[in-house]
């Protein structure tokens, strides 16, 4: 037995309470148990066998305190997730404006409050038009961004204080909106696009150009007057127009003369009206980049021309069946025209198929789109002052159902006709598509003494020759005029710039498939184009139908109201004669 006596415990605790042990002052239910057990240990020598009781209890204690450690932990987070499932929902507000420091102006559910900011949150993130949560007492506690939803309106006037103004859909009234955060500041102009937040309060942002502005080409076309051929006289009269006016300036202000608002050029299809159009827009734009001779001086506040800004736009593309669209369409593209004369830059708007939308008005009780199309293109062309301000192109297969207020001087005031190449031409539009570097057959260059210009010369005149040869193989259409008299009509008569290219592109054809087949390079052959000649005209398949007379109409070189009767060869049989008027 040990030689000391047993501890009591109550004396030494009574000890503890006094400070006899290292001056703290602790109570009985202050005290942790691990300490206790801790001061029990250290009281009893190393040997004594009640050290392991105290180890095994000390042991128990320590699990016993790790387990009510994890259960309170989880009790914890039960009684969060309790209080969170209970607790009020937090209100989404809109934040109007900040009066004071400390002061919100907000409306939550279509009602205006002025309200308390919570300190925390940072005055950077109170922007204007942001997305604020509120809680029961309405004080702001949290922003939570732009929304990203809202609808669309266009923008009709940016005010002087810097608020917007909307027009809407006819009956609605129009709409005055404050500025976002995002908006403070940024250049707008009617006809933007801005997305207003869902209660139509703030304008949120403004939208960038999309869809709508898929007419105007970010580059010019790089088009040039010679990768035109014939055409020698269209070209000169669209030069004179457009061009001179920009290099003789004072010349023109000295004769006072009236420069012309718009161009038509009309012709058979597949002759060049659309190169034109991008060969006019893209010599004008090159120009204005270089130093004008004569000083192009602007008047009436308008900037500088510096560069040229391109709107091509297809006539059925405007057709909407949505009532308004389509004159909305037209309103649009007259306004980006004059928003990029404002930024310094010339505008071209080339129409391809304008009779399509701006065809003759008829006086019928029912709805026709041209007789809305019409006056809205009519009055837009009216507000552009001079050819220095907008350059309008039309282009048509048949000019003859275009509306004549359209057409009348003052709007369109120079109509061009593109007409079909003759021999000379066509020889001139072989030359460009045959280049210099075009690999030609070996044998057609050693039979001409190894010159490659005179075999290119060669295979133009037989093309020509195979072309416009006059035979009962190459008629193609036969009509009837109102005179009685009859005309047939042969390959030479519906020849193009088109049709000859697509010639020389089946003779490429041919020449790659040969070095393709054999692994040897091959050249364009006299025969790749022959055939290619043939082929291009085989049964009539670059022509329209049979009973298609008004297609038919497009081709010919006769004016559409002289025309009574047509009739095509096709595969070697008989004629049938349409007459015109049964089919139109």
């Amino acid at each position: 037995m040990s030689d000391h006596r047993p501890i009591d415990v109550g004396d030494q605790q009574a000890d503890h309470e006094r400070g006899r042990d290292g001056g703290q002052r602790t109570t009985q239910t202050g005290t942790d148990p691990l300490e206790l057990i801790e001061q029990c240990m250290a009281a009893f020598p190393e040997d004594d066998p009640r050290q392991k009781i105290l180890y095994a209890l000390r042991h128990a204690v320590v699990l016993a305190s790790a387990s009510n450690q994890q259960r309170e932990a989880e009790l914890k987070k039960v009684n969060e997730a309790v209080a969170k499932l209970t607790a009020p929902a937090s209100r989404i507000g809109l934040l109007l404006d900040l009066p004071e420091e400390g002061v919100a102006r907000i409306v939550v559910g279509g009602a205006e409050y002025y309200a308390n900011i919570d300190p925390r949150v940072s005055s950077d993130d109170l922007n204007v038009g942001k997305q604020i949560l509120v809680n029961e007492a309405y004080t702001v506690i949290k922003t939570l961004g732009y929304d990203r939803n809202g609808p669309i309106l266009k923008l009709t006037e940016a005010m002087a204080d810097g608020r917007l103004r909307f027009e809407q859909e006819m009956g609605r009234q129009s709409l005055i909106l404050q500025r976002s955060a995002e908006l403070a500041g940024v250049d707008l102009k009617a006809g933007d696009e801005i997305r207003i937040d869902p209660t139509y309060r703030i304008a949120i942002e403004k939208l960038s150009e999309g869809k709508r502005s898929k007419h105007v080409l970010d580059d010019m076309p790089t088009v040039t007057w010679e990768q035109i051929g014939g055409q020698h006289e269209a070209i000169a009269a669209i030069r004179k127009a457009i061009e001179y006016p920009l290099l003789h300036a004072k010349t023109f202000e000295q004769f006072q003369f009236a420069q012309p608002k718009g161009f038509l050029l009309y012709g058979p299809p597949g002759c060049g009206k659309t190169l034109i159009g991008q060969a006019a827009a893209g010599s004008l734009s090159k120009l204005l980049g270089e130093e004008q001779p004569g000083g192009a001086t602007e008047s009436g506040g308008r900037p500088p021309v510096t560069s040229g800004a391109f709107l091509h736009v297809k006539g059925p593309e405007i057709l909407n069946m949505w009532l308004g669209e389509s004159e909305r369409m037209v309103r649009e593209l007259f306004a980006q025209a004059r928003a990029r004369r404002k930024e310094g830059a010339l505008p071209f708007i080339f129409i391809d198929e304008a009779e399509s939308i701006l065809g003759t008005r008829r006086a019928t009780r029912s709805f026709n789109i041209s007789s809305t199309l019409v006056p809205m293109f009519c009055s837009e062309m009216d507000g552009i002052e001079s050819l220095h301000d907008v350059v309008i192109i039309l282009a048509s297969n048949r000019p003859d159902l275009i509306d004549p207020a359209v057409l009348r001087p003052g709007r369109i005031d120079r109509k061009i006709k593109v007409v079909r190449p003759d021999r000379e031409a066509a020889a001139g539009i072989l030359r460009i598509y045959l280049a210099d570097t075009l690999p030609l057959d070996s044998e057609l260059v050693a039979a001409h003494g190894g010159d490659k210009a005179k075999s290119l010369t060669s295979l133009v005149e037989q093309v020509l020759d195979t072309i416009f040869r006059r035979t009962n193989d190459h008629r193609l259409l036969s009509i009837r005029l109102r005179n009685g008299q009859h005309s047939v009509l042969y390959r030479s008569d519906f020849v193009s710039g088109a049709i000859l290219s697509s010639i020389v592109q089946r003779a490429k054809e041919k020449a790659i498939d040969r070095t393709i087949q054999s692994g040897v390079q091959a050249g364009v052959s006299a025969a790749d184009l022959l055939e290619a000649v043939t082929e291009e005209f085989r049964q009539g398949e670059m022509l329209p139908p049979d009973d298609a007379a008004e297609e038919w109409l497009k081709l010919l070189d006769h004016h559409p109201e002289q025309v009574v009767g047509i009739s095509s060869f096709r595969r070697g049989r008989q004629t049938e004669e349409r007459l015109v008027n049964q089919i139109i």
